[in-house]
């Protein structure tokens, strides 16, 4: 069963991230990048991690935006998809990128401080 989790996960990314950069027009939907999806057991719900580029209003529109467009996206997912049960989408947003830019920084910095030794 767990691949058959894994194929639906996989094809759920997939989809998904194609309908937002094809078919959604929201000007609330800013950049948007799909890190993963996870789909119940029972495939009838599925997060959808996200990570959101620029600032906290902009995330907060974005998330906003994607909301409003779940029923289209499910919609789509039922039509591009050969699944039983049309799971339920929740969006989750995660902090990757911001902490990676941020880690970047950190370490640019210390590279940045520490002398040169000589080889």
């Amino acid at each position: 069963m767990s691949r058959r989790i894994d194929r639906v996960e996989g094809a759920c990314r997939e989809e998904i991230s194609e309908i937002l950069q094809r078919d959604i027009k929201d000007p609330r939907v800013g950049f948007v990048t799909i890190t993963r999806v996870k789909v119940s057991g029972d495939l009838r719900h599925a997060r959808v991690y996200i990570s959101i580029m620029g600032s906290e209003d902009e995330v907060a529109s974005s998330l906003a935006g994607l909301k409003s467009a779940r029923g289209y996206l499910r919609l789509m997912l039922g039509k591009n998809l050969r699944l039983k049960y049309l799971p339920e989408i929740e969006f989750v947003h995660e902090h990757i990128t911001e902490e990676a830019l941020r880690l970047n920084e950190i370490m640019k910095k210390e590279m940045e401080s520490q002398p040169d030794e000589g080889l």
